[in-house]
C-alpha cells in the first residue's frame, strides 16, 4: 500500500465481496454452502464439490459458489442458499444429486426446485 486511498479502495472491494447483495448483480447468481461443523458432519463437503463440478462442467461464469459459516438450521443441513434475481432461496437437506439438479433447473433454467426449498419439507 502506498496511500490511504489505496487501502480504502481495497477495503471497499473486499467489503463488496463479503456482502451477498453487492456480489449478486442482475445477471449473477451467488451460492453459499453452510460449512460449519454441523453442515460438514451432515455432508456439506460433497454438496459443495458437486456444485463446483456442475458449474465448471456447464461453464457458468456468472455464478459464484463459496462456503459460509452456520446458517442456523442444523437439523436441515446440508443447507445451500442461492441469491438470484434479487431473491434468496434456501435449499435444505441437500445431497450431491440434489445440488446438481438445483444447478440445472434453478440456476440454468430459472425454475427453483420447490421440493428442496425450506418451506416445502
Amino acid at each position: 500500500m502506498k496511500s490511504l486511498e489505496e487501502l480504502k479502495a481495497l477495503r471497499e472491494k473486499m467489503r463488496s465481496q463479503i456482502d451477498n447483495r453487492s456480489v449478486a448483480g442482475a445477471d449473477e447468481t451467488v451460492i453459499k454452502v453452510g460449512m460449519a461443523t454441523c453442515g460438514i458432519a451432515a455432508g456439506a463437503r460433497p454438496v459443495l464439490d458437486a456444485l463446483l463440478d456442475e458449474a465448471d462442467k456447464r461453464q457458468l461464469h456468472s455464478v459464484s459458489i463459496s462456503q459460509t459459516g452456520c446458517i442456523g438450521l442444523c437439523r436441515l443441513e446440508p443447507i445451500v442458499e442461492v441469491f438470484k434475481d434479487g431473491q434468496k432461496y434456501t435449499y435444505v437437506l441437500m445431497t450431491p444429486e440434489k445440488a446438481r439438479r438445483m444447478i440445472a433447473e434453478h440456476v440454468v433454467n430459472g425454475n427453483p426446485v420447490q421440493e428442496f426449498l425450506i418451506g416445502e419439507n
